[in-house]
């Protein structure tokens, strides 16, 4: 596991207790687990990567729990697939104990690449929400749009946009500084 090591299968972090039927209060908990996500994508500047973070959420009979919480670690590691996603979506299925994750939902501050759609789909994830676009990578709605391709099996819902200026002025401080 890499330097953010997900809470135990025991140990799930209950953040939001309480179930969001109204879109007022949906909008609300997609920001608070946006910030979550945001908090990881701090964590990954410290080390010299892009910082881009995500969590992965999952539905419970108490409402929504944080099973997986990740950072870019591709410098820190020198694994090239080691996107906050991937390493998420890794611990959300170490925790929940299969790789279906139907029931979970990813917040990730930047639209997700080619090779994390895609991980996403394969994942059967049950929702997907970014923060930031993408225009030169993103694969889910900016440049592709893999996790709406018709011809996959799986097609999760995609939020865009949550908490979109606070997650790329993070990403643009960080490129300005290391130019």
């Amino acid at each position: 596991m890499g330097s953010n090591p997900t809470p135990s299968a025991g140990s799930s972090i209950a953040m939001n207790a309480s179930t969001t039927p109204d879109p007022a209060a949906a909008a609300a908990a997609d920001e608070q687990w946006m910030r979550a996500a945001l908090g990881e994508a701090q964590a990954a500047a410290s080390h010299g990567d892009v910082p881009i973070g995500a969590v992965v959420v999952r539905d419970g009979p108490q409402g929504p729990v944080l099973v997986a919480a990740r950072h870019n670690e591709r410098e820190l590691t020198g694994d090239p697939t080691a996107h906050a996603e991937v390493l998420a979506l890794r611990d959300a299925a170490a925790v929940v104990g299969h790789w279906r994750l139907d029931d979970c939902t990813l917040y990730v501050t930047l639209e997700p690449c080619v090779m994390c759609a895609g991980a996403l789909v394969n994942a059967r994830i049950g929702r997907v929400v970014y923060a930031a676009t993408d225009p030169k990578a993103g694969a889910v709605a900016s440049l592709y749009e893999v996790c709406s391709d018709v011809r996959l099996n799986h097609r999760p819902p995609v939020t865009g946009g949550v908490l979109a200026d606070e997650c790329g002025a993070l990403l643009r401080q960080f490129f300005v500084a290391r130019r």
